[in-house]
């Protein structure tokens, strides 16, 4: 399987076949063209996941001599929840790689959910000489006042009726390269996770249909499909929410039994490969990621890496959910099954 090795993170890469929807067999990484970068998170609370990468097939610097053009980008990003902290490292990033930035958030500039992060944080986009737009991404035209990019990434979108108007704009704009970041969470349960793509995915899942859309309308393409990220300024309680527990001292209350599997990523690590498909458009297209580690952690474990990083003590408390009347969606960072 291709991987791209980070510190926190593996990532996996698959190939669309020309002839099918995006339902994939592993053969292309972008693994061979991040010799420059660094994968490195600025919290680490995994432990080390260290493999040597074992796809067959790989592209060396040495055989495609590769010189980044800088692009033009446009960020199209979601106003809330966990995917809102993607768009704001992958400008960042591209920032400081000498791309143009403008990241458009969906809604307006002057509303409540700006004041949270990652968004309480946009100067450090536009002191970096990006720029930041707001608005309805069904006018994106409109919002954007004619600009022209090379690449657009949605960020934001989960069903076909909101990202058919920027895909449409986007190819009827000579944009040449279009990145959608979907979800891990389409893939149906499986009794061996991590997920790897060409595992099953639910067919009524709304991003299933905006991956076939955009394979459909542009020939080059990328869809990356993250699970849980974590980061400094994320707009939805992952590790923090372990972390505010354990620093005041508090039992930390986990659903269950404790050892259900999730899967963490850091978002610098997506950030940096969405930065490499922007920067080797050729070795991205047609590719599907899935933005996970190679390894599984449980509930458990993972209040225990974030108490071990913290240098504190734990308290770890299971309890039924049904039985103390607490929706665990909304009393717990994960979804449990």
């Amino acid at each position: 399987m291709a991987t791209l090795l980070s510190s926190s993170s593996l990532i996996f890469s698959s190939k669309l076949p020309s002839n099918s929807s995006p339902s994939l067999t592993p053969t292309l990484s972008l693994s061979s063209l991040s010799q420059s970068y660094s994968f490195s998170s600025s919290l680490s609370i995994s432990p080390s996941f260290l493999t040597s990468p074992t796809s067959t097939k790989r592209l060396s610097f040495s055989t495609l001599n590769v010189k980044a053009q800088k692009k033009k980008v446009l960020i199209v990003n979601t106003n809330s929840g966990g995917h809102a902290v993607i768009g704001f490292y992958f400008a960042k990033q591209l920032l400081g790689s000498g791309h143009e930035v403008t990241i458009m958030t969906v809604g307006e500039e002057n509303s409540d959910k700006m004041k949270k992060p990652p968004f309480s944080r946009f100067s450090e986009i536009t002191s970096a000489g990006g720029k930041t737009l707001w608005g309805d991404p069904a006018e994106v035209g409109k919002v954007v006042a004619g600009a022209a990019f090379d690449v657009v990434l949605d960020n934001n979108g989960k069903d076909i009726d909101t990202v058919r108007p920027v895909v449409d704009w986007a190819k009827s704009s000579g944009v040449e390269q279009f990145l959608f970041i979907s979800s891990a969470g389409i893939y149906k349960p499986t009794d061996e996770p991590p997920h790897v793509e060409g595992d099953i995915v639910k067919a009524d899942a709304g991003h299933v249909g905006v991956e076939t859309y955009i394979s459909e309308v542009f020939g080059s393409w990328a869809i990356f499909r993250p699970q849980y990220m974590i980061g400094s300024g994320n707009n939805k309680d992952c590790e923090e929410w372990f972390f505010d527990r354990i620093v005041r001292d508090r039992p930390v209350p986990i659903p269950g039994s404790g050892m259900q599997l999730t899967n963490i990523a850091h978002v610098r690590d997506l950030s940096s490969m969405l930065t490499l498909a922007v920067e080797n458009p050729a070795a991205a297209s047609g590719n599907i990621f899935n933005c996970v580690s190679d390894r599984a952690v449980t509930l458990d474990g993972m209040a225990k890496l974030c108490a071990q990083a913290a240098g504190r003590p734990i308290n770890i408390v299971h309890y039924d959910p049904k039985a103390v009347g607490v929706d665990a969606k909304k009393a717990f960072p994960f979804v449990i099954w």
